[in-house]
């Protein structure tokens, strides 16, 4: 913005005085979501069994098909586990499992002492889908809290891994300089969450070193195998279990997977292979991106090819069901928060004194004067100033008693005062009220029949007239014109 040398002297003298050098914004409603903390263990719907809580809850869902005919279908598409189980255990207590449940039937052609009945729990249930959709948002909020504590925090040490370079401060400064100096790029920062667990995941797959620790007790003929998430089972045949669910995962090139016998050839296949990348098909590392959390149900490889035609085929799509929040302007004197401006005017009025339409009106204010008048009165006030007689106070709640008592609060100084440049810039970033201005319809209706004087013909000799009028000598040169073709 060019602003001319008394505008500039102007500002600069207001600088010099008082100035507002923070943004400042109007009282909102307080709101926040909870975090709610777990216990390590998941029970069983129906019985005191429990399980410590692992990422597949294979072990628990074995029990519950086995002892309770229970099947729970997607449980992939649950959320959070936990609290699913604990809700439905809450409910089975409440109302008998057929209400919730469809039966089915095993061996139906089998005679009656054989058959079996199953009960299957899924999101055709309007309840279960309502759950699952709810522990979604859920999991989301948590996720975006977590990504943004991430994003912000300057307390990251970790170590490259392939140079050996230590870096500390923002983990971005370490993921980009992978992607900038090896070629490994992982995606973005702000698309990756809990960063420390997933750069732990990888490095474990390049290092030299056995993912599981294990000891064997002869005298209880059992082996105790501690894994990464610290999470101890007891085996009765550790050996076939363990190869079946397990495998190590040392010295693996992390696109093709493959598995090599020491670090340096796998660091010439990576590099010669150019597999300085992650396998995207590899669903554990889904948990570590924001878009695998977005919508419910769906896969970053659903969402990035959803169709955007369908965007623009359905552009005359119905809108009845809009429901638009209203927005709440701030009174100039007090706190007090209305959703339409004529309630808002009615309170000025009816609580201060302050009748902000007919001063509109008597001054004659257009649109950019009652910006200008706005933000004048809200400084003044957030200064604690009386603006008709400069007076300063300690609070705003004795500044108002002041004005309303001696009748200051309708009187505005001299126009010269507040019809300044410097009050086109709003006091409060969040003002609504100076969304909700507008120009007189009288006002634009007088100020454009003075802009536009209509002089009337003297009709009182029309013989005269006819004779002086210009349309005369418009009507010869057409004739002429038209005499000469």
């Amino acid at each position: 913005m060019l602003l001319c040398r008394p505008c500039q002297a102007q500002i600069i003298s207001m600088m010099n005085t008082e100035c507002i050098l923070e943004p400042l914004s109007l009282p909102e409603s307080p709101g926040g979501v909870a975090a709610v903390e777990s216990s390590p263990y998941v029970p069983c719907i129906f019985c005191k069994e429990c399980y410590l809580l692992a990422e597949q809850n294979q072990l628990l869902l074995k029990h519950m098909i086995i002892e309770h005919k229970l099947v729970i279908a997607d449980v992939k598409l649950v959320a959070d586990f936990q609290r699913y189980i604990l809700y439905w255990k809450k409910r089975f207590t409440e109302q008998p499992i057929t209400d919730f449940c469809s039966v089915i039937r095993t061996n139906s052609e089998a005679p009656l002492e054989e058959q079996d009945n199953y009960f299957l729990l899924c999101d055709v249930l309007p309840e279960d889908r309502l759950l699952r959709e709810q522990l979604q948002q859920k999991r989301l909020r948590e996720i975006l809290e977590q990504q943004q504590q991430e994003r912000y925090d300057t307390s990251f040490h970790g170590m490259c891994m392939f140079c050996d370079q230590e870096f500390t401060g923002n983990r971005s400064v370490l993921l980009n300089h992978m992607a900038r100096e090896h070629a490994f790029n992982i995606g973005l920062p702000d698309n990756i969450v809990n960063c420390y667990e997933f750069l732990s995941v990888l490095q474990n797959k390049l290092d030299n070193e056995p993912l599981f620790r294990y000891s064997h007790h002869s005298s209880h003929k059992y082996f105790m195998i501690t894994v990464p998430s610290a999470q101890l089972f007891s085996l009765s045949h550790p050996f076939c279990w363990f190869s079946s669910k397990y495998k190590i995962h040392s010295l693996q090139c992390l696109y093709c997977e493959k598995v090599f016998r020491d670090k340096n050839t796998l660091k010439d296949h990576m590099r010669k292979k150019q597999h300085r990348r992650i396998n995207a098909k590899n669903k554990e590392y889904d948990r570590f991106y924001i878009i695998n959390y977005l919508e419910f149900g769906k896969s970053w490889e659903e969402v990035q090819s959803e169709d955007d035609r369908e965007l623009l085929d359905n552009l005359e799509e119905d809108w009845s069901d809009w429901e638009e929040h209203p927005m709440c302007a701030v009174c100039l004197f007090c706190e007090q928060q209305a959703d339409t401006t004529e309630k808002l005017y009615f309170h000025m009025q009816n609580s201060h004194g302050f009748d902000f339409l007919k001063i509109k009106s008597e001054h004659g204010l257009n649109f950019y004067q009652q910006v200008k008048l706005v933000n004048f009165i809200r400084r003044e006030i957030h200064h604690c100033r009386c603006y008709k007689c400069q007076e300063k106070f300690q609070s705003k709640t004795e500044l108002i008693s002041h004005m309303e008592e001696t009748k200051h609060i309708t009187f505005l100084p001299a126009r010269s005062t507040w019809d300044q440049p410097q009050y086109y810039f709003p006091t409060y970033e969040n003002d609504t009220l100076l969304c909700t201005l507008s120009d007189s319809e009288d006002l634009t209706a007088e100020d454009s029949s003075e802009d536009v004087p209509v002089v009337s013909e003297d009709t009182s000799n029309l013989k005269a007239l006819k004779q002086s009028s210009v349309l005369n000598q418009l009507l010869y040169e057409e004739n002429k014109s038209q005499d000469k073709f």
